[in-house]
């Protein structure tokens, strides 16, 4: 099997495409909830319907009648659906609490027939036909799309378009797979002895990590504000009913946001094992409060028990986790040959270096940070130790693209 590499590029969308995004976006998330109404058994997982085949050839021809997707995107939803669906069931099998899977982010997987890729443009099927949105790719050449998505070296494999309500800014997440060797060898950074995954947590995203993948938090926020609003007016009735009630609502709650986050480090774990990642390092979590002044209750919580479940599940697929000292890792420039760090960096969401340029996504920017910051430790505690021998140990951070040498800098495909 080939080396997978990937590609985050930001679309240039015009107020047309945009509308035809979104209104394609419901239609599948339509198709993907409707899958997963039809897949979940809440008696038992082993009357949950996982077979991917079966599945389609049951719900396709309604779904291609109920909505106006393009047959590949309705096969998509469904896909995504069952193979929800199924990650759920495997952990009820565990005896861990599951509840039947629900999708609210705009997000839709493209393969080759949907999705057509040019140099400077992707074309993508929707409900209003074709569109052709533009790219924002940086001046710097080659690109990860220039190396891994243009080149005849690499096969294009599927895309997942996802909208950040953030930003109000549509990213296109590309898959490409090595088509002219196996045995390949990271040209960036030769043999790691390492390679970290970077995690940042944040408000609007949870979790972001160095290979640039968000978990958003808009649907855990959402649900936090409804019990938020259950309780109050549960409370405002004062009765022994009422009381009763707002006990039964708290372990539901309880049990919801466990569960939520359950999924979130399944996910983190999985993708630092589709990296081939030994390590994944965090921000130190001590002073959280401090430094995320607007972040609710709810969200230290989050972040506590997202370190916690991924600390307990990552040893069981070799990978360790770690935690590093967070101090200005949102204002660093994340770039190998920059590193300038001020604080009129980060901009809310945005980051865009005052000396050099270089702009992107300050929770992703600060994730590649975290990443290094690790790396550079491990290599000073290699050469420090007196059994390091030469202590020339490399350790690789996994980001879009490539890896980053924690130590050499060189330049990356992620950059």
């Amino acid at each position: 099997m080939g080396v997978r590499r990937t590609a985050v590029v930001k679309l240039a969308v015009s107020d047309e495409q945009r509308d035809a995004l979104h209104r394609t976006a419901e239609q599948y998330l339509y198709c993907a909830n409707r899958t997963a109404d039809y897949c979940w058994s809440d008696t038992s997982y082993a009357e949950c319907k996982t077979n991917k085949r079966e599945v389609r050839d049951a719900l396709y021809a309604e779904l291609r009648e109920e909505t106006d997707l393009q047959a590949q995107l309705v096969q998509a939803a469904i896909k995504h659906a069952v193979e929800a669906v199924k990650a759920c069931v495997e952990r009820w099998k565990k005896g861990q609490r599951v509840s039947q899977p629900t999708f609210t982010a705009e997000t839709m997987d493209y393969d080759t027939r949907s999705a057509t890729f040019y140099r400077n443009k992707v074309s993508l099927a929707t409900v209003e036909g074709r569109v052709e949105p533009s790219f924002v790719l940086p001046a710097d050449s080659p690109t990860p799309y220039e190396r891994y998505v243009l080149s005849e070296s690499y096969e294009f494999r599927e895309s997942t378009l996802r909208y950040d309500a953030a930003t109000d800014e549509f990213y296109l997440n590309i898959s490409t797979r090595r088509t002219d060797g196996d045995d390949e060898v990271s040209e960036d950074t030769g043999h790691s002895d390492q390679t970290v995954l970077g995690i940042d947590l944040g408000v609007n995203s949870l979790a972001v990590s160095s290979t640039g993948t968000f978990w958003q938090g808009d649907d855990y926020d959402h649900w936090c504000r409804e019990f938020e609003k259950r309780r109050g007016e549960m409370q405002q009735r004062g009765t022994q009913a009422a009381h009763k009630a707002l006990l039964r609502l708290g372990k539901r709650e309880e049990a919801w946001r466990k569960q939520y986050i359950h999924t979130i480090a399944n996910e983190l774990v999985s993708e630092a094992v589709e990296h081939d990642c030994d390590v994944i390092a965090f921000e130190d979590l001590s002073d959280i409060r401090e430094r995320l002044p607007h972040a609710k209750w709810h969200h230290v919580w989050a972040f506590r028990r997202l370190f916690e479940y991924v600390s307990y599940k990552a040893p069981e697929q070799g990978v360790s986790v770690e935690q590093v000292e967070p101090t200005h890792t949102s204002q660093r420039c994340s770039r190998t040959d920059c590193g300038f760090t001020h604080d009129g960096n980060r901009q809310g969401e945005h980051f865009e270096c005052q000396k050099c340029g270089y702009e992107l996504n300050a929770d992703y920017n600060a994730a590649k940070n975290i990443g290094v910051r690790y790396a550079r430790k491990r290599q000073h505690k290699l050469r420090s130790s007196p059994k390091s021998g030469s202590g020339d140990a490399p350790v690789d951070v996994r980001v879009t693209g490539g890896t980053l040498n924690g130590e050499s800098h060189q330049p990356i495909a992620g950059d």
